[in-house]
């Protein structure tokens, strides 16, 4: 069996994501990783901070991303497509550059791939998701943050990018998939504000323009506002040894705003998440599901 990681990324030591981490995280199971590699700005790092890594089973795949007219918003899915077609494994480990996954869960994932890999009627295997928020104290798991996505995809059976790089389709179905049985911890919202800021510019312009972004952008002053943390749940547990560097290194907890009375969520969201937790043990209600889950023996 032969396992390729695959992902795609520009910009990424501008705006701080845990790129390294994310890719060694997924390594040790994986015969090899490709990465799209976008042209990024005069300062971007990326190409250098991959190779950093050092192993021979990284691949770059050096790209240009086309404007945003020409693929209406699918540049994500562009690139992920990009680096899904250079990728020789039976299966296929994605990871995009602000997720990571738990070293414990390793040996659990190739487990899963084995066990299923002359099972064709699997065609991807679900992952469940913590989204940290603000400091890697905090989890999101209020309505409207999903829950569930896939992370591996059987290979040459007509499977791509979906939903602009969150999820996969086959021929515009969905994948028929079996649980992972593991987590993968997302870190997107886990950045100095003023990064987070900058960051959320510049996927603004991806998607809207540069001046719609910059409109949209300075409405919202120089930091991101993360709200009040106090209402979020606490992450008591451990996290991935990749990312000890980084949390150790952490220096804005003093711009968070553990006293404030704003919230982080709209109003709607509030009583969601409020109903789903009292009365239904954190189910979110109507969430999307861009999955069939296959009922195992």
């Amino acid at each position: 069996m032969k396992i390729s990681g695959f992902s795609f990324a520009r910009n990424a030591q501008k705006y701080d994501y845990p790129i390294t981490e994310s890719i060694l995280s997924v390594l040790p199971i994986c015969d090899e990783f490709i990465i799209a590699i976008g042209k990024g700005d005069k300062d971007d790092k990326t190409r250098d901070l991959v190779l950093s890594i050092n192993s021979n089973k990284i691949k770059v795949i050096d790209t240009v991303w086309k404007n945003r007219e020409t693929l209406k918003g699918a540049i994500y899915s562009e690139q992920t497509n990009i680096a899904l077609s250079y990728c020789t494994g039976d299966f296929c480990f994605y990871i995009q550059a602000d997720e990571v996954l738990h070293e414990k869960y390793l040996d659990i994932v190739y487990k899963r791939c084995e066990q299923f890999l002359n099972n064709k009627n699997v065609e991807g295997l679900l992952f469940d998701y913590k989204h940290f928020y603000g400091d890697y104290n905090h989890i999101q798991d209020g309505h409207g943050w999903y829950k569930y996505e896939i992370r591996i995809i059987r290979n040459n059976i007509g499977i791509s990018s979906f939903g602009d790089a969150q999820s996969f389709r086959k021929h515009g179905k969905k994948l028929k998939v079996v649980k992972a049985n593991a987590e993968i911890f997302h870190y997107g919202y886990v950045r100095n504000p003023f990064l987070m800021q900058n960051r959320n510019l510049e996927v603004e312009t991806t998607y809207h323009g540069e001046e719609t972004a910059k409109k949209t952008i300075q409405k919202k002053g120089d930091f991101f506002d993360f709200g009040s943390l106090d209402k979020l749940t606490l992450f008591t547990q451990t996290h991935p040894k990749v990312m000890e560097r980084r949390i150790k290194e952490m220096n804005w907890s003093h711009l968070l705003k553990s006293n404030s009375t704003k919230s982080n969520q709209k109003l709607k969201h509030r009583i969601l998440t409020w109903i789903e937790k009292k009365f239904f043990r954190g189910k979110h209600i109507g969430a999307y599901k861009n999955y069939i889950l296959i009922k195992e023996k």
